[in-house]
């Protein structure tokens, strides 16, 4: 397939041509400004999936280019069959124009302008987002995209999250985020609305920012309790009265969820991909990840309970055994 097919299909046939709400977009980039004051300052962004006309991304950054003190603002996007926009904003003014292709990211005119940038921050199709992060290359260039939290456990990807080069962003924890759609959108689930000018909007379950910009609650440490406390306190019925479960093939203990992760224990333990959200790199080590069927790097199967398979786990350790923590 070609890679406007390819992209194509991502837009039409899998429905994810979303466009991101301004109020999402400015909790974001609001993180990383109040931990990094300069953090864009001098910058050239590259919005590369943003319609200089629709998008959110563009209005945003173009509101606060001097704010930001921002050296340039590129946007460029896909049209099929025709060609794509793209908006150059610097100092001097607004110079739109067409590209001389399609828009597809991945074509050398898209590339040229990525390697013109600083940084690149976009929602690009959900489908492509394998494609999308390695085209970013996040060991050369600094960035914060929108994908589906269940990115976490590809294989591309979560060697990046375990090596410290990428992280979960700063705004989004759980539950869902609502999407401005095309008006050819099919609204065939239950969480859509459509507004007095007609314009369409759904909510999608499992979105996160993916980056490797720093913040700040990213080094504030989890307040955790022992694991007797949480054996007899937590609000879990599933920990309550309980003990710790061993997995059955692997040298770990089984932590449903991130706040019952106990102060005390210096072994490995298995976690929800959804600790992410609240991973603090000073105070754990991620180990590895595993799913129902394989145990990332290991032979002998997925982790197991009571002869049971488990849904994607993250492998954590303690990184400072002599840490105290407040409840």
């Amino acid at each position: 397939m070609s890679k406007n097919a390819e992209l194509q299909d991502a837009q039409n046939n899998k429905n994810d041509e979303f466009y991101t709400q301004y109020e999402d977009i400015e909790a974001e980039m609001n993180a990383y400004v109040k931990f990094n004051p300069t953090v864009f300052q001098d910058k050239t962004i590259l919005l590369p999936c943003d319609d200089p006309d629709r998008s959110n991304f563009v209005k945003y950054f173009v509101s606060n280019f001097r704010r930001f003190g921002l050296k340039k603002l590129i946007a460029t996007s896909y049209r099929m069959n025709a060609h794509g926009k793209k908006l150059a904003f610097t100092k001097a003014g607004i110079d739109k124009k067409q590209l001389d292709g399609s828009g597809d990211f991945r074509s050398k005119e898209v590339t040229d302008l990525r390697n013109e940038a600083d940084i690149i921050i976009t929602n690009p199709p959900f489908s492509l987002f394998r494609e999308f992060l390695a085209w970013v290359n996040p060991n050369e260039k600094l960035f914060s995209i929108i994908g589906n939290v269940n990115a976490i456990t590809y294989k591309s990807v979560f060697p990046l999250i375990m090596t410290n080069n990428i992280w979960l962003g700063e705004s989004i924890h759980s539950g869902d985020r609502e999407f401005m759609v095309p008006k050819s959108y099919p609204l065939n689930a239950s969480g859509y609305r459509i507004d007095t000018s007609g314009n369409k909007y759904i909510r999608v379950k499992g979105v996160r920012w993916f980056t490797n910009i720093n913040y700040g609650r990213r080094h504030q440490p989890l307040s955790l309790m022992t694991m007797a406390d949480n054996i007899k306190l937590s609000k879990h019925k599933q920990v309550r009265g309980h003990e710790y479960a061993h997995y059955d093939n692997y040298d770990a203990i089984e932590v449903p969820f991130t706040d019952a992760i106990p102060s005390d224990y210096d072994g490995v333990m298995g976690v929800p991909i959804t600790f992410l959200d609240k991973y603090n790199p000073d105070q754990f080590e991620i180990v590895e990840v595993t799913d129902g069927k394989n145990l990332a790097q290991r032979p002998c199967g997925g982790a197991k309970v009571g002869g049971r398979n488990l849904y994607y786990r993250i492998s954590i350790k303690r990184r400072d055994t002599r840490a105290i923590y407040y409840v």
